[in-house]
């Protein structure tokens, strides 16, 4: 067992940036010699952050770390809580980050050696740090951060992803510069209301209206559908800058449910293929966040294997890479949960066994998975030959009005604040906030429970809205470890349109679940006018086919004999994405919604199918 020391806690120290801004950290020491020891030179872990230093859960791991023999800083970003400055959604993040590091590094208790960790906006931080190269960085630990933001983070096939409306709110409910009136109201603002309306209030028109700077930067990236300027900052875009990206040992992490799981895959396969210092995927059954939990993606369970204590995993990596101690958590350069297996019973907590079990490969996807094709029918088939498929159309009527409600998936920070009338002294604003909607694998059906959901309820395949394709159920295993992509052909009566997939593991009828169990694995989403690429807008002339490739997250998911295949189109999947009104106008123009009239074509001509990376288990 590796020695416990005590801790003795800096806090407040002001570190300077260029420019002349001082941010606040808290910095974590382990006592060696005595009550007096502040001095002794160890390798340093950063974590910086725009939700507080002083988070309970911060100041737990960053104590447990430092007493192995770390000295840990915990930073708070440029503007936020202890920090000076002001805060703007992810700017000036890589320079606060690269003078931060080069400062511990010439501080008398740490040996020059610094290493870097933290999740989602703290997971980005660090990334866009490294892309400045600074030479004392030694070590990162990435776990669930983004690579380019336009295309799998911020937004998504052109549409954006709403969740950072919500964000925007929090940000200025705790935002030091505001007033504290302002702040109270707007941490008692539900982002509920505006959302059930369907539409982003005018600029200057809704709470963030009481917050300038992030009522401008929300904006900002609202309207910025082409990959302009906005997008090509450090802290945005990683991938622009991997030639220039520390060539250090990393670690990137996520989870199949997450919102980065693209993100973290490409920043490896990127940094991988140019840097000599190896680089690492983890892949688990997990959403968004830093728990040592199996998963909070109930009602499903993956198993015993999907609990994942990460604070010794922390410790064993930067020991080895600071400390030239032990060995790695695991040699492969790739470990990935393989979700199902299990026999689809409930447990007694009622959720569904799907199951799952850890995997290694020395890359991704798996060296054993291939493309593989699946069409679409005209009898709501997919197809593994196309010869065997009726050709034809499928049309339905998509009201901007009446969305898809979203079901799980790939979220996090859609939340609201819990505003806890009739507390006196309520407790911080990240502690209060609450999802507008389940993250993670849930079954395709709506209730009450769901939010925008209208009656009746019930699975989503019965809405006339949702196109469902399924294979016919699977007389062998099928295992599903790569990129997936739906290429449709197209028409639509309107001048712009969203097309979204869906791919769901569909379990077979029980008594418990009468309609099968349809278990959503990945989705996503593309905007007409973006079908040709981001570097520009393409106009759309009513009722002409044309091509759309919908490129959805990676997976890895076992299929179990008698399961299906299942996929669902449609065009609106919200609150995750925001309603395309159907007009053509510039993107945040809210000059009224229109029906749309949208079809896919499934000819020999038009041949729309769903490319997938797998195999079938020997």
């Amino acid at each position: 067992m590796s020695t416990r020391f005590p801790v003795v806690v800096v806090e407040g120290v002001a570190i300077p940036m260029r420019g002349g801004a001082l941010l606040r950290a808290d910095i974590y020491l382990p006592n060696r010699r005595g009550p007096d020891d502040k001095g002794h030179p160890v390798p340093a872990l950063l974590l910086r952050t725009p939700y507080d230093r002083k988070d309970r859960d911060r100041v737990a791991l960053a104590r447990a770390l430092s007493q192995t023999g770390y000295a840990v800083v915990v930073q708070d970003c440029r503007g936020r809580f202890g920090s000076d400055g002001k805060f703007s959604f992810a700017l000036t993040e890589a320079e606060d980050g690269y003078d931060t590091v080069e400062w511990i590094a010439q501080q008398a208790w740490c040996d020059g050696q610094v290493g870097t960790f933290g999740y989602s906006y703290s997971g980005s931080l660090q990334s866009a740090l490294a892309t400045l190269n600074p030479p004392h960085l030694r070590a990162m630990w990435v776990h669930e951060g983004w690579s380019d933001a336009h295309s799998e983070s911020v937004r998504q096939g052109g549409a954006f992803e709403l969740r950072w409306m919500a964000w925007m709110l929090y940000a200025a409910a705790t935002d030091s510069n505001l007033p504290d009136t302002v702040r109270e109201r707007l941490t008692q603002f539900d982002v509920r209301e505006i959302l059930r309306t369907g539409r982003v209030p005018k600029r200057g028109q809704g709470p963030l209206a009481l917050a300038p700077t992030h009522d401008q930067r929300f904006w900002e990236l609202f309207t910025a559908g082409i990959h302009s300027a906005v997008w090509e900052r450090r802290e945005l875009n990683i991938r622009r800058y991997w030639v220039e990206h520390a060539d250090v040992p990393t670690l990137y992490s996520g989870g199949w449910y997450d919102s980065y799981t693209r993100a973290t895959i490409r920043n490896f396969l990127g940094l991988s293929a140019l840097k000599r210092n190896p680089q690492y995927l983890w892949m688990g059954p997990w959403t968004h966040g830093w728990r040592e939990v199996e998963t909070d993606t109930a009602p499903i369970s993956f198993g015993g294997e999907a609990y994942t204590p990460l604070l010794p995993l922390l410790r064993q990596w930067f020991d080895y890479w600071l400390k030239g101690q032990g060995s790695l958590p695991w040699t492969a350069p790739v470990r990935y949960f393989l979700m199902g297996g299990a026999g689809g019973d409930v447990d007694s907590d009622g959720r569904l066994r799907h199951g799952g079990r850890f995997l290694e490969a020395t890359t991704w996807p798996p060296p054993e998975s291939q493309p593989k094709r699946w069409h679409l029918s005209s009898d709501g088939m997919l197809l593994d030959r196309p010869s065997l498929r009726p050709p034809g159309t499928a049309t339905f009527r998509f009201d901007p009005t009446n969305p898809v409600p979203t079901v799980g998936g790939n979220l996090s920070s859609l939340s609201y604040i819990d505003p806890m009338p009739g507390i006196a002294n309520p407790p911080p604003t990240f502690d209060r906030l609450r999802p507008v909607v389940p993250a993670g694998p849930h079954d395709q059906t709506t209730s009450p429970d769901i939010f925008h959901a209208r009656p009746p309820f019930g699975p989503l395949y019965v809405r006339p809205d949702v196109l469902v394709f399924t294979t016919p159920p699977l007389t062998r295993p099928l295992i599903l470890a790569g990129p997936l992509m739906v290429v449709l052909y197209v028409a639509s009566s309107a001048l712009d349109t969203d097309w979204t997939a869906k791919i769901i593991d569909w379990y077979p009828p029980t008594p418990v679940h009468p309609w099968g169990y349809a278990l959503n694995l990945t989705d996503g989403i593309q905007r007409l006018r973006f079908r040709q690429g981001y570097d520009h807008e393409q106009p759309y002339q009513p009722h002409t086919v044309t091509k759309v490739e919908i490129d959805l997250y990676p997976v890895a998911n076992l299929f179990q004999p008698g399961h299906r295949l299942r996929l669902d189109v449609s065009s609106s999947n919200f609150p995750r994405f925001d309603i395309n009104p159907n007009t053509g106008l510039p993107l945040g123009s809210l000059l009224g919604m229109v029906a749309a009239r949208n079809s896919v074509m499934m000819t020999d001509e038009h041949p729309s199918h769903v490319v997938g990376w797998g195999f079938e288990p020997d």
